[in-house]
């Protein structure tokens, strides 16, 4: 059964709590620039932050510029981030994008969806990331937990990314926008999980209009 959309009332509620819960959401991928984020971005696409993290905590120290990792080459990239899935195209990627940069936007990471999306290896999702960020842009990026917590609780109902994507941009309340793509992740990830949601725990299980929910311990 489809989740009904949530109420304007009730996404305002539902994002004042997020809010309140986590004052100052951020990514869990350890960067300290904007190239340091465009990589680690691109070395998630189905990966882990944590296993993200676990190469590029030790990547970063020997190179963390586009010239210093360009420098390394295809092979040499791959003996940091060959632990992370799909390594060997990830690699050839990130050297062809450093390269781009290198001689496109000297060396910097450009502030733009065009700029970004005609990176190799960067799509609309880490587009969006980056943007929002790195940048501060009020972009909304859908991964799978958002996907699905958009689909479950009513915010934003929609068959494929870009449906929620769309969605979600038109009716999250101005004020929260630039936070609500971390708070909707680390919702989904911690308390919205996928096969055995916390609704029990949830701060926002009382504004929720998934059906299922007080199967799983919410208040009614």
């Amino acid at each position: 059964m489809t989740t009904k959309n949530m109420t304007r009332k009730q996404i305002e509620i539902f994002f004042t709590r997020l809010q309140a819960q986590r004052p100052h959401p951020q990514t869990e991928l350890n960067y300290s620039s904007p190239f340091e984020l465009l990589i680690a971005v691109m070395l998630s696409a189905q990966a882990t932050d944590v296993s993200v993290n676990k190469a590029t905590d030790k990547l970063y120290p020997i190179a963390n510029t586009p010239e210093s990792i360009y420098a390394l080459g295809v092979e040499g990239l791959k003996v940091y981030i060959k632990t992370i899935g799909l390594y060997n195209s990830k690699a050839e990627n990130v050297i062809k994008t450093c390269k781009i940069l290198i001689d496109q936007h000297q060396s910097e990471v450009p502030n733009t969806r065009v700029a970004l999306e005609a990176l190799p290896g960067v799509g609309r999702k880490t587009a969006n990331v980056v943007l929002n960020t790195a940048f501060g842009q009020p972009t909304m990026a859908v991964d799978t937990h958002i996907f699905r917590l958009g689909n479950r609780t009513g915010l934003a109902v929609g068959k494929n990314v870009l449906e929620v994507e769309k969605r979600l941009m038109k009716v999250i309340p101005k004020e929260f926008m630039v936070d609500a793509h971390h708070w909707l992740i680390l919702h989904g990830r911690y308390c919205c999980v996928a096969r055995k949601p916390k609704c029990s725990e949830c701060v926002v299980s009382d504004v929720c209009n998934w059906p299922d929910r007080f199967e799983f311990g919410a208040l009614k």
